[in-house]
């Protein structure tokens, strides 16, 4: 349920405060004096050790694997609640916004590697644009009240969720380096005593955060990106308990939104988003990643979730969210470009040299930034009279 404080949502609050982050990361990357303190907090070394087991990185890495996987749990908690008690359940409401998320996965990695093909170094970025921002997409929706009907909005979180779920996927096949088969063995043991938790109806929320963070710390250890685990972690957890009373999940999730709002995801992105704009023009844009991915998120997010969406009406296997007219609809699939998180978190897995990354990021900027001013804009024009 969104709470109210004033007259802003909390989801219309963190989206807004997402686009401070960033903000604030891009002044602090540029102006003189700012930009060697913005290096030096990222690269402060931060260690922890446990016996012969130590874990030692610079806090950019701590925010990006550790941080980031309470995102993760939060999305994994969110991702159980929809398939078993909310709009997932459904299969006519649910194709929809899957049919959606699928499109709006395919046709921006083809605009990607259509782009990018002549630079063959750039080609492992494909999964970038593929991905939506469920924060600051929905919190643009919180923003714009009763012009986004209440269907369009669930339309427009499972379509963000499906979209986070396949990232998940695309972060674990394609992104993952050597693997070490104690750590593995080990992740999948943590794995195992989860679901047996689970199976056991154990409710203490203590006892799933022992054994996720043993996991967390295997699946760190194993090569596998560690924010795997905390999507694990979110499925494990149970909704209901014994008596049917709420199970931990419940209380996990709302107990993580705030911070995960106001604190983890703009700490993300004051990390993430600092493009450095020393020596890029104009022309920079033009560059085969940048275009790649501002165009990917733009043109291939809104083109591949209308025509997915399409299809799935004509085939009649999904409708029309009730309420909602098909300009309506290609408002929210404007939005599914806000890639953002996401779309940084994939990009500093495919590339790590520092003007690579800067590139990329000035896509991702470039590409949400006009994704949200487009849907935006259009939806407000739908709410006029005789314009729906």
């Amino acid at each position: 349920m969104t709470r109210r404080f004033g007259h802003l949502s909390d989801e219309a609050r963190s989206g807004l405060l997402l686009a401070a982050a960033a903000v604030l990361a891009m002044l602090a990357a540029n102006l003189p004096g700012l930009d060697r303190l913005y290096a030096l907090f990222l690269e402060v070394p931060v260690a922890v050790r446990v016996g012969a087991l130590e874990i030692a990185k610079p806090l950019l890495l701590w925010i990006n694997d550790g941080l980031m996987a309470l995102f993760f749990l939060f999305v994994g908690l969110e991702l159980k609640r929809e398939a078993v008690a909310g709009s997932l359940r459904d299969a006519r409401v649910a194709a929809l916004p899957i049919a959606g998320a699928l499109g709006g996965v395919l046709a921006p990695t083809a605009v990607y590697l259509a782009v990018a093909r002549a630079e063959p170094a750039i080609l492992g970025g494909w999964a970038i644009p593929a991905a939506t921002d469920i924060a600051f997409a929905i919190g643009i929706a919180a923003l714009l009240g009763r012009r986004f009907p209440p269907a369009l909005r669930i339309f427009l979180l499972t379509l963000a969720i499906v979209d986070d779920l396949v990232a998940i996927l695309v972060i674990a096949v394609f992104y993952t380096g050597d693997l070490s088969a104690t750590a593995l063995v080990v992740a999948a043991l943590a794995l195992v005593l989860l679901a047996l938790l689970n199976r056991l109806g154990v409710v203490r929320v203590a006892a799933y955060v022992v054994v996720g963070t043993v996991m967390w710390v295997a699946v760190l250890k194993s090569g596998i990106h560690a924010t795997l685990a905390g999507v694990a972690l979110g499925l494990a957890v149970p909704l209901s308990g014994r008596d049917g009373r709420e199970g931990p999940a419940h209380a996990f999730e709302h107990g993580l939104a705030p911070w995960v709002n106001f604190a983890i995801l703009p700490l993300f992105a004051f990390a993430n988003a600092g493009v450095v704009l020393a020596g890029m023009s104009p022309a920079t844009l033009a560059e085969p990643l940048p275009a790649a991915i501002a165009l990917g998120l733009f043109v291939g997010k809104q083109a591949g979730v209308m025509l997915a969406a399409g299809l799935a009406i004509a085939a009649g296997v999904a409708r029309l969210p009730r309420g909602t007219s098909w300009s309506q609809l290609y408002g929210a699939a404007l939005l599914t470009g806000i890639g953002f998180t996401m779309s940084l978190f994939i990009g500093s897995l495919a590339f790590h040299s520092d003007r690579v990354l800067d590139q990329m990021r000035l896509g991702v900027l470039v590409g949400s930034l006009a994704s949200a001013l487009a849907g935006a804009a259009w939806l407000r024009w739908c709410a006029r009279p005789g314009n729906a």
